[in-house]
């Protein structure tokens, strides 16, 4: 993956540059608080591991104040030990209200954090309902099949 970092800007700096860019008045350094980061202000990305980069992304985009952030495969290149970090913010976000619309193949956090859940499949809704149902009670044989595999 590739988190659009400048690696010559430290995290606190790739935060400031979205932040100002944004004009809303953003404290990089809460915002990288808030996920997680607030210890690791001072390194470049390059001293960062991968799920410490998407944080500093995602921080980046916070900046912005988005009314829905857009994730797809958010922990796909991370190592085990880095999803669970990423993730905890997610689902932070999602408790405060952040629309988000997520792509992922993690279901326990699809059923943590979504409101509706959607099976696709080639391209195609397979299934969408919300996640108590979508899980334990699906009505295609496909997202059946997918679920026995996964779960």
């Amino acid at each position: 993956q590739f988190f659009n970092l400048l690696p010559t800007l430290t995290a606190l700096e790739n935060v400031a540059l979205t932040a100002e860019m944004a004009q809303d008045g953003y404290d990089p350094q809460v915002i990288l608080e808030k996920v997680k980061l607030g210890d690791r202000s001072e390194h470049y990305p390059g001293q960062l591991s991968g799920g410490q980069q998407q944080r500093v992304a995602i921080a980046r985009a916070l900046a912005m104040n988005p009314k829905i952030m857009l994730f797809d495969e958010p922990t796909s290149a991370l190592d085990p030990e880095m999803i669970q970090e990423v993730l905890d913010v997610m689902l932070q976000l999602a408790k405060e209200g952040m629309t988000m619309v997520v792509v992922s193949h993690e279901m326990g956090f699809a059923q943590a954090a979504a409101d509706r859940a959607v099976l696709m499949d080639e391209g195609l809704i397979v299934e969408e309902a919300v996640p108590e149902i979508l899980f334990s009670n699906p009505k295609q044989e496909r997202t059946k099949a997918f679920l026995s595999k996964i779960l």
